[in-house]
């Protein structure tokens, strides 16, 4: 069994690992197995920090309303299957999220796909990013870190989002890094430190609605600075 990271077999016995898929802004991504049904999924470990009360009622708040929408079935969400705790590590809980694996995400759909894609298969594509993200939007849920990479493509060419809801509420003062996230697709408002709601989201849509054309991301920064440069450049 690979390890995964700090987490013990005896404590987490329902899954077993196999090897790290995917790193992000709240959590590290792996692909385990299902001990009593035998199926691949993709297991999120992420760190709540503690209160004196214990887990802050903000989590358990969105791990009500994750719960809820997977009653939905969304055709455009990561079904999320299982939610679990595993051991305390100073004043952090790790717990784990488990979603339905899916092999490849967008980034490396187009990757495959040297010779790009039809007008017809970008408009379905984008339909269906479009479908998703209004949905978590009208179950108040602004994603915040729309890429290629947290936008699955099934078998069958179908999209399906992930990398969203419960990590957002983990510490409110938690911001987006550069060392974890890619600036690419970030709105400006994100970049400058300033208020912002669901349009965020429709920016980064739009840099991968041109991506999906042009097969070569629309703003390539290094920096914060570099990416509003960019931006302010092609404005």
């Amino acid at each position: 069994m690979a390890h995964l990271g700090t987490m013990s077999a005896d404590k987490y016995t329902g899954y077993e690992g196999l090897n790290r898929i995917g790193r992000g802004a709240y959590g590290t991504v792996y692909k385990a197995k299902d001990r009593q049904t035998g199926n691949d999924v993709a297991l999120k470990k992420v760190f709540v920090p503690l209160t004196e009360d214990g887990i802050p009622m903000s989590t358990l708040r969105e791990i009500a309303l994750l719960r809820q929408l997977n009653s939905h079935d969304h055709p455009n969400i990561v079904k999320l299957l299982d939610i679990c705790h595993g051991q305390h590590i100073g004043k952090e809980l790790i717990m784990y999220l488990v979603f339905e694996h899916v092999e490849q995400d967008l980034a490396t759909y187009i990757e495959r796909n040297p010779k790009g894609f039809s007008t017809l298969q970008i408009r379905g594509l984008s339909g269906e990013i479009l479908n998703g993200v209004d949905f978590l939007h009208s179950n108040r849920i602004v994603h915040r870190d729309l890429k290629p990479q947290n936008l699955l493509v099934t078998r069958d060419g179908h999209v399906k989002l992930a990398d969203f809801g419960l990590a957002k509420t983990y510490d409110f003062e938690m911001k987006l890094t550069s060392v974890v996230v890619t600036l690419w697709y970030r709105a400006p408002e994100v970049l400058l430190g300033l208020p912002y709601a669901t349009p965020v989201d429709v920016w980064s849509i739009g840099c991968i609605m041109v991506e999906l054309y042009s097969l070569q991301p629309l703003f390539c920064g290094t920096t914060e600075g570099d990416q509003l440069s960019k931006i302010f450049r092609k404005s």
